[in-house]
């Protein structure tokens, strides 16, 4: 057995020793140790279930129910109060679509813009640092101890025994024409036996600058500040591009700040229309209670009309009120109205039920479930008619609407991406220029009077000038084909195509909603006007059915009748003054004025802390419900003011029982007994 073979068998054994060493407690896997490993692998982990410091969610009392008979304490609301309060306690963006809980990862957030320009791979710092300065040095020692075939290449001797120690120090600086500058120091000691040395051991030490300029491919400052220095086909992220993306993702915070506040109004004016079908099944149920008591009170003496049937009859609308009642309180978990549930700004759901729709308010406006109060809406519905110009706003919202902002910087980068992409086109051809200055001797600083003053100190002798090099090249490099760089051509001329075709459509899709949204406004007012009429026409019925009734001309169904008529009237007319409010509010959100008619201003906050984009309430103020010349800012260039006629507000002379002030919503009603 050879010396090679034991050596193999050795390393062997000491490899099958080593697990055991290494391994603590367990080393090697047998059969008995399966359920132990398996038993690990399929154990559940939790995470900590401890509530988030500050959090109020585990301080808020029980929700309120239908067994609560105690009245709780009234919080009368604005709406402007609403969107103030869910704007100044969001850090994340709520929706009513339970989004954060499905894909939080989607959810939109205050530090969207912030992450995207904070990003360290594609964010803009992260493109302006290729122009950073790279200071970069090495070091390096080493002993040699070798055998030489050759007399001559060991300096006379067949051994070489050196002590070899390297040491470079350079500065290389970006700039945005493609060049690099590189300011480079070498130093090396080499200390062997060659008896051909002039020195036992030697230093030498250069000082060297280069530049290399490329001229084709790569070149230009418009090229590199749009796909970065050093960047490929399908690998385009310089400062231009960094920079769009920022913006896309501001114009997306916009975008779910804008739903973010047009769905805080969908759950306040459901909370109102809650209330106000509250009031209409109150009402009814009342009436229809005291029918059930004449009728009982008939039945038990034996009047005419007190038959069973008609007794049963009262009796069974009045626990059908009593039904509704119960359910218009407290509410059932139906899909409420949202943005983008129909049309832009949301369609309204009108389910009524004040508690879900106050919890619902609640969770937007970013305050605990419940906390002893009740909310209660204090801003009605606009009974004024409003009229949009439909030539002045279909421009705005072409100009102003978030979403086109968007693909419009989205059509930029792919532009610019275009561009950059038709450099690869060309051959890299660079010229590479670079001086140095020498430096030898017997010592690196220190001078010891030897006799040799020119190569004692090596540093002396580099700043004597009397070596000097400079070396002038070209470098070509060319790929036959170009197949790669076609491609990538190619592939963004479609993407150009592909994005300008989609700002086409958002294009035609935001006018067609937009249209949808101004003739919504014209049904809605026509149709509140005509609720109005059915409302008086109901009351005027049951009115002449209960003076029927009452002098035995008329049976009970027709007073049950005109009750029921009489609550769905009421209901719809309410119904219909919400559907006006929110299509006034739609036209806003589909032109792109949204926020300005709630008085909300994005800002750039200072940079601390990662917060980049913030969102400021400009403070109280009236319903706006038509902007006359809004503001509008483009870019980099200056804010300033759409012209054109402004919308008409004409005031529709209103019954006399509809008032134009904001109507204060009545206390919460409680359930009344049924009669014994």
């Amino acid at each position: 057995m050879n010396r090679n073979l034991l050596s193999q068998l050795g390393i062997g054994a000491l490899l099958l020793v080593l697990p055991g060493c290494f391994g603590g407690d367990r080393g090697f896997v047998f059969n008995d140790d399966i359920e132990y490993f398996n038993a690990l692998a399929s154990e559940t982990e939790y995470a900590d279930t401890t509530f988030t410091e500050g959090d109020d969610t585990l301080a808020a009392p029980a929700p309120l129910s239908l067994a609560d008979r105690t009245p709780p304490k009234m919080w009368d609301l604005t709406l402007d109060e609403a969107v103030r309060t869910a704007l100044s306690s969001s850090k994340v963006l709520r929706d009513l679509g339970g989004t954060i809980l499905r894909t939080p990862s989607l959810t939109s957030t205050v530090y969207g813009p912030a992450l995207e320009q904070t990003h360290p791979r594609f964010g803009t710092e992260a493109a302006l640092s290729a122009f950073d300065a790279n200071l970069a040095t090495r070091m390096f020692f080493g002993k040699n101890d070798r055998a030489l075939n050759n007399l001559l290449v060991g300096g006379g001797s067949r051994t070489v025994v050196q002590d070899l120690a390297t040491a470079q120090t350079q500065i290389s600086k970006q700039a945005a024409t493609g060049s690099i500058f590189t300011l480079r120091h070498n130093m090396e000691y080499n200390a062997n036996n060659a008896p051909a040395n002039l020195f036992p051991s030697a230093w030498n030490v250069n000082i060297e600058g280069e530049i290399r300029q490329p001229w084709l491919q790569g070149a230009g400052v418009e090229f590199n500040r749009i796909a970065g220095p050093n960047s490929a086909p399908g690998s385009i992220n310089g400062i231009v591009i960094a920079r769009l993306n920022t913006d896309v993702s501001v114009a997306d915070f916009e975008i779910a700040v804008r739903n973010f506040v047009s769905d805080v109004e969908n759950a306040y004016w459901d909370l109102y229309f809650a209330y106000r079908d509250l009031d209409s099944k109150i009402a009814a149920r009342d009436a229809s209670l005291e029918t059930w008591r004449i009728v009982k009170s008939w039945n038990e003496t034996g009047k005419r009309g007190g038959e069973a049937e008609k007794e049963a009859q009262a009796r069974e609308q009045y626990f059908r009120f009593e039904e509704e009642v119960q359910n218009a309180l407290s509410g059932r978990l139906f899909e409420r109205t949202r943005t983008n549930n129909g049309t832009g700004g949301g369609t309204f759901r009108a389910f009524g039920g004040v508690h879900v729709a106050e919890r619902r308010l609640r969770l937007m406006m970013g305050l605990p479930p419940t906390d002893g109060r009740l909310i209660r809406p204090s801003d009605g519905p606009v009974m004024a008619k409003v009229v949009f110009d439909w030539s002045a706003i279909l421009p705005e919202a072409i100009t102003r609407r978030a979403e086109l902002r968007r693909q419009r910087k989205v059509v930029q980068r792919r532009q610019m991406e275009l561009v950059a992409s038709r450099n690869f086109l060309l051959p890299r051809l660079d010229t590479v220029a670079l001086y140095r200055w020498r430096g030898f001797g017997d010592e690196l600083l220190r001078t010891h009077g030897s006799g040799l003053a020119e190569f004692e100190n090596a540093y002396h002798n580099l700043t004597g000038g009397d070596y000097q090099e400079w070396q002038l090249g070209v470098e070509l490099s060319v790929p036959l084909g170009f197949r790669k760089g076609y491609a990538a051509v190619r592939n963004a001329n479609l993407q150009v195509a592909r994005e300008r075709a989609v700002l086409h459509e958002q294009e035609r899709e935001i006018s067609h909603d937009l249209s949808d949204a101004v003739a919504e406004v014209d049904r809605a007012m026509l149709v509140t006007q005509t609720a109005f009429n059915r409302r008086s026409a109901a009351h005027d019925q049951l009115t002449a059915s209960r003076l029927a009734w009452d002098r035995g001309k008329a049976p009970v169904d027709l007073v049950l009748d005109a009750q029921q008529r009489l609550a769905d009237a009421q209901n719809r007319y309410y119904r219909s003054l919400v559907e006006y409010a929110i299509a006034i509010r739609n036209v806003h959100f589909e032109k792109g004025s949204l926020l300005e008619y709630n008085g909300v201003y994005l800002a750039e906050a200072p940079r601390l802390c990662g917060d980049f984009a913030g969102v400021e309430w400009s403070g109280e103020t009236p319903l706006n419900y038509v902007l006359s010349k809004p503001l509008l800012s483009i870019g980099d260039e200056p804010a300033k003011t759409l012209e054109g006629p402004p919308p008409v507000v004409e005031d529709v002379p209103a019954p006399t029982e509809v008032s134009t002030s904001r109507p204060k919503t009545p206390a919460v009603p409680f359930l009344s007994q049924p009669p014994a």
